[in-house]
C-alpha cells in the first residue's frame, strides 16, 4: 500500500520498473496490477509511492479470494474486491430492521479483530503523514494538500491520495496506521453501491490509498444529513438545538428532544465550503447568494436524502446506525451531476452500535460510537475542564 514517503529518501522510477513491483507484491500475495485496467496513464505510476525497503503489506483482507480493488473501470466502475457481497435492499429484509441488530459480537470476527489490531501495532511507525508526489511523478502539475487528503491535478483528473492523517475540529492531531486505507476503501464500495441512485466522478483506484477521479465543477456547499439530535461541534445539531435553535437550516425543531434522540424525519443541513470552518445556509440562501441554482439544489437535495436513507438501511442490516454524514457534488464536463470525495466513511459521518442504543439513550449514556467523535468528545471535555480551572 502508500507509505511514508516523507522521510528524506529519494524515490526514483528506476528503481519501480514493473518488474521489482510485480515482484514485491508476489511476496505480499498481491496480484501484479495491469495499468491497462486504468483510463489514465496515472495508475501505472503508483508503485513509486512505495519508498525503497520501506513497503509494508496491506492491512489483511479477510477474504483472499476477492480481486484487487484496482479493478474499478470506467464509465461504470465496478469494485470487485467486494463483488461477493450483495447489498441490496428486499422487502424481507426491510422487514428485519423491526427486528433486534444483531449484536456487535456477532458481527466481529474475534480471530480477524486480532489480526487487525496486530498489523496495526506493527505499523505504527508507518503511517502514511505526507506525499510530494508532484515532485516523482511526471504529469502531475500541483499538490493540494487537506487536513487527510493530498489531491494533486493532473490535467482532465485528479489524483487523491488518502493520508492517515486525523482531525479534529479542523486541525490534524496525528497519523493512525491504515487509516487512509480503510477510509478509501470504503468510499470506493460505498460510490459502487450508490450508483443506483446517482453516479460518481470514480474513474480508478490503482493503490489502496489513491482514487482517480473526474475533474467537476464542485458545488461550494456540504449536503448533511441528519437522523439524529446530537453532536458536540458548534456546528452540530445537539449545540445548536441546546441553545434554543428551533429553525435550523430550514428546518422546523420541535420542543423536548434529548442528545441522541432520533428525529422524526431525516433532515438535510447544508453548509458553504468556507476556508477555515462550515457555515450553515439555508436552501434559500444557497440559491439567493448564486451557490446553485434552484434545480440544482431541488436534484441534489433529493439525492443527498436516497443516499442516506440506502446508507441507513444498509448499516442497519450489518449492526450499525448511520446517524448523519455528508456528502459533496460536482458537475462533470458533460452537465451531468456527480457524487465525489468521499462516502459513508467514519471520517464523515456517524456510526452507532444499533443493538445498545435504545438501552443506553433510555438511561442517559452517549452511544458507542464507530467513527471519531470521541476524539471531540475527549477534547470538549478537557477544554472544559481547562477553562474550570482558570475560574
Amino acid at each position: 500500500m502508500v507509505k511514508d514517503v516523507s522521510r528524506n529518501q529519494k524515490v526514483g522510477s528506476a528503481a519501480f520498473n514493473k518488474t521489482t513491483v510485480y515482484k514485491r507484491r508476489q511476496r505480499h500475495n498481491q496480484p501484479p496490477r495491469d495499468s491497462k485496467t486504468s483510463t489514465v496513464k496515472m495508475a501505472q505510476y503508483a508503485p513509486t509511492l512505495n519508498p525503497p525497503k520501506t513497503l509494508i503489506p496491506k492491512l489483511p483482507n479477510p477474504n483472499p479470494s476477492f480481486s484487487s480493488i484496482s479493478t474499478f473501470r470506467t464509465p461504470k466502475p465496478k469494485s470487485k474486491n467486494f463483488s461477493t457481497i450483495s447489498m441490496s435492499v428486499t422487502a424481507g429484509q426491510n422487514q428485519q430492521q423491526h427486528q433486534k441488530p444483531p449484536s456487535l459480537d456477532v458481527l466481529i470476527n474475534s480471530a480477524r479483530k486480532e489480526e487487525v489490531i496486530g498489523a496495526i501495532k506493527n505499523s505504527s511507525s508507518h503511517c502514511l503523514s505526507e506525499t510530494n508526489l508532484h515532485l516523482t511523478v511526471p504529469g502531475l502539475k500541483s499538490k493540494t494538500r487537506g487536513k487527510v487528503r493530498d489531491v494533486y491535478d493532473s490535467g482532465d483528473y485528479l489524483v487523491m491520495v488518502t493520508t492517515d492523517r486525523q482531525s479534529a475540529f479542523d486541525r490534524i492531531l496525528a497519523s493512525i496506521p491504515f487509516k487512509g486505507q480503510v477510509l478509501n476503501e470504503t468510499s470506493l464500495w460505498w460510490f459502487d453501491k450508490t450508483q443506483h441512485i446517482i453516479s460518481n466522478a470514480v474513474v480508478s483506484a490503482p493503490d489502496e490509498n489513491v482514487t482517480i477521479a473526474k475533474k467537476c465543477s464542485v458545488f461550494p456547499v456540504e449536503f448533511v444529513v441528519r437522523g439524529f439530535v446530537t453532536g458536540s461541534t458548534d456546528t452540530s445539531l445537539w449545540t445548536v438545538y441546546n441553545n434554543g435553535v428551533r429553525n435550523y437550516c430550514g428546518n422546523a425543531l420541535p420542543d423536548g428532544l434529548a442528545k441522541s434522540q432520533k428525529l422524526p424525519a431525516n433532515i438535510l443541513t447544508p453548509t458553504t465550503k468556507a476556508a477555515d470552518h462550515d457555515v450553515p445556509v439555508t436552501p434559500d440562501e444557497i440559491v439567493e447568494r448564486g451557490l446553485m441554482t434552484q434545480a440544482e439544489y431541488d436534484e441534489v437535495s433529493r439525492k443527498a436524502l436516497s443516499l442516506f436513507e440506502y446508507g441507513q438501511r444498509v448499516a442497519l442490516e450489518h449492526g450499525l446506525i448511520l446517524v448523519d454524514t455528508k456528502y459533496e457534488f460536482g458537475k462533470g464536463q458533460d452537465g451531468s451531476i456527480l457524487l465525489i470525495d468521499e462516502v459513508h466513511t467514519p471520517d464523515s459521518s456517524r456510526y452507532w452500535i444499533a443493538h445498545t442504543y435504545e438501552e443506553r439513550f433510555k438511561n442517559g449514556l452517549e452511544p458507542e460510537n464507530v467513527d471519531k467523535e470521541p476524539i471531540h468528545d475527549r477534547i470538549s471535555r478537557n477544554v472544559a475542564r481547562a477553562l474550570s480551572s482558570l475560574t
